[in-house]
């Protein structure tokens, strides 16, 4: 039997000796590498943390002492020692979450997976414990992956200094990236410490010492380096932030299970907030993840194991490769473009424009809130910046699109890539905001493209407007070559699809377009006319829209964003202010957080199949609900006399 068959709980670990711990590690690494290659997930960063995690699991006591994770995609191997040991459903429907999620496990602290708030966490937990006098609990965040670079962590760490009685452990996962190499001063700073001479010295005694003395050289060591006396003083380091007031370990080789176990243990002896600065390496362990430098398999789709090819196939190109292509084409013909981005060039699609023009891309690194600020100053001084970020991330930076973009009337493109529903990540990650939140912006416009066309069209007309934001979203997937319009209309609407009676008017927000199309064939086999139409730009809503709902006897909007709020609310209220009395059903995400599952799963949960959208729109026109167990074809005859 495998050791990590053996492992329910935390403390299985306690008792096994160092070698089988090694051996633990190596299985978890194979079994990894097996299950998330034949899943897809975030396979590097937890390649990465092994050891770091078992030793935090050796020396802490979960749940008693809280864990927090940050990013929460590090948490896999966590996962493994807190009893869930199957990772082969891993996020699929009903399966396990790619996330902390404490519906899982009271081990489970932080669900969401957005950078840099573990530390503000961390430094709440601490002080509930301090004042409600468990002084016996401490909590351990492991922040890493990139995450310092994001303000809240600098935030957080500033008011952390001032209150040194409690029991806090910050982690520090310093493996030199986030989804690609860690950018800018923070992490050339962090790199002068990994490669300081200083810590050399010290990591070459401290291995020579333990070599000849064993356990009890370990123990002397960080005694006397923790101390800061004698010969070993001189070898160490300033540490990760001189200019704070915390007490610092490191940097300790975090593949070192026996050298992370002391380092942790003599943080948790402390009292007071301390860093234990780990050095790892994201991918370890497998060969085809340590090679390559672009992002060390941070997350794969189901791949070869053997020679990391995918397993995937799809005859379409994604919406992100279409982007990437279509912005160097733009910034061919207009210097003025620019792109920024948060962390994430390649999963954006933002590297081919990098490596054309190097000097033109900004990756600020997970600090979103600061890239939407910046392009305000870059556009002021007179470039067109594109900031491309996955929609769900958007909400972080919403302040600044308000009060720094669109108050200064400032020409900034936002891109948006797994806009709506994206699926397995789960909650925090699904782009369902955007549309509500983005929408009341005065004079912000809006763009969701229904296919690869429209996508580069809506591109450059937008990158063409410098007085107001303007937004373009686009799911996560494959997007449709073409979906062909019958007409566009004065103002740009596109009309997809038309009857030759009036009575249901869809409006299709961008890659819904195809359910829409789906509702209005299914519609004609009951003898219920509908039009379909893609306004393409949806903020503001174009007075065609008005007027051909004017002529129609209902009106359904179809969005993958929330509906409170949503597209389909913009129109109600343009249509009552033009004193416009048809009915209107918005039909969007419902105000709750989804669940991680395919996309398609989701949307027929929640009705946005088009099966269920036609059998809403039959009970509505006439007045018959049509029972979902039997094919709508054959419910409702002969409905035309009805009508």
């Amino acid at each position: 039997m495998s050791l990590l068959s053996g492992i329910k709980s935390p403390s299985d670990l306690k008792s096994l000796s160092n070698d089988q711990m090694l051996e633990l590690a190596g299985e978890i690494r194979s079994y990894l590498v097996e299950t998330i290659t034949a899943t897809g997930g975030h396979l590097g960063p937890n390649l990465g943390v092994v050891e770091l995690t078992l030793a935090i699991h050796r020396v802490f006591d979960s749940p008693k002492d809280r864990i927090i994770f940050d990013t929460g995609h590090q948490s896999y191997v966590h996962k493994l020692v807190t009893g869930r040991t199957d990772l082969s459903s891993i996020r699929t429907k009903n399966g396990i979450a790619g996330y902390p999620q404490r519906s899982e496990s009271e081990h489970d602290v932080v669900e969401s997976s957005h950078a840099s708030s573990s530390l503000s966490w961390a430094d709440g937990i601490a002080k509930a414990y301090k004042l409600t006098g468990q002084t016996d609990r401490a909590v351990v965040a492991v922040i890493g992956d990139g995450a310092l670079t994001g303000g809240m962590a600098w935030e957080a760490l500033n008011n952390i200094t001032d209150d040194n009685d409690r029991n806090l452990v910050i982690v520090v996962n310093d493996n030199g990236r986030s989804y690609a190499p860690t950018i800018g001063g923070l992490a050339r700073h962090l790199n002068n410490v990994r490669t300081d001479e200083v810590y050399k010295k010290a990591y070459r005694f401290s291995r020579k010492f333990f070599s000849a003395f064993g356990p009890l050289g370990r123990l002397a060591y960080s005694v006397l380096r923790g101390a800061g006396k004698g010969l070993l003083g001189t070898f160490t380091p300033k540490g990760m932030f001189p200019n704070l007031d915390l007490k610092y370990i490191g940097p300790i080789d975090g593949h070192d299970l026996e050298a992370m176990e002391q380092a942790l243990t003599q943080a948790k002896s402390y009292g007071a907030p301390v860093i234990v600065h780990a050095i790892t390496q994201k991918g370890r362990g497998f060969q085809l993840a340590e090679d390559n430098i672009d992002d060390q398999f941070h997350a794969v789709g189901q791949i070869d194991p053997k020679t990391g090819k995918s397993l995937e196939s799809s005859s379409a190109p994604s919406w992100t490769s279409v982007f990437a292509d279509e912005i160097v084409s733009i910034a061919d013909e207009n210097e003025k473009v620019i792109g920024l981005t948060a962390a994430m060039l390649i999963p954006v699609g933002l590297h081919k424009l990098a490596a054309k023009y190097p000097t033109r891309v900004f990756d600020v690194g997970i600090a979103e809130q600061h890239a939407v600020a910046s392009s305000a100053g870059l556009a002021f001084g007179g470039l067109h910046p594109v900031v491309a970020v996955y929609a769900t991330f958007m909400n972080r930076a919403f302040d600044q699109v308000l009060m720094d973009v669109a108050l200064h009337n400032a020409g900034v493109t936002f891109v948006l890539d797994r806009a709506g529903v994206t699926g397995p990540d789960g909650a925090s990650h699904h782009g369902m905001w955007d549309l509500a939140l983005l929408q009341i912006v005065p004079g912000i416009e809006i763009a969701a493209p229904r296919d690869a066309i429209r996508l580069r069209e809506e591109l450059a007309e937008a990158v063409a407007i410098e007085d107001k934001p303007t937004v373009i979203r686009f799911p996560k997937g494959s997007a449709p070559t073409e979906i062909p319009q019958i007409r566009r209309l004065k103002d740009g609407v596109d009309v997809l699809h038309e009857a030759a009676s009036k009575d249901v008017l869809l409006v299709a927000v961008g890659a819904m377009a195809p359910v829409a199309l789906k509702v209005a064939e299914l519609l004609s086999a009951h003898g219920i006319g509908a039009t379909v139409i893609d306004p393409r730009w949806v903020v503001p809503v174009r007075q065609t829209v008005i007027d051909l709902a004017r002529d129609h006897r209902i009106v359904i909007s179809i969005e993958d964003g929330v509906r409170v709020g949503g597209i389909g609310t913009r129109i109600r209220q343009d249509l009552r202010a033009n004193q416009i009395d048809t009915p209107l059903n918005e039909l969007g995400l419902p105000d709750e957080f989804l669940e991680h599952a395919s996309r398609n799963e989701i949307l027929d949960r929640i009705g946005l199949s088009a099966q269920s959208i036609t059998q809403e729109i039959v009970a509505q026109v006439l007045g018959a609900k049509i029972p979902s167990a039997r094919p709508l074809e054959n419910e409702v005859k002969n409905t035309n006399s009805k009508l």
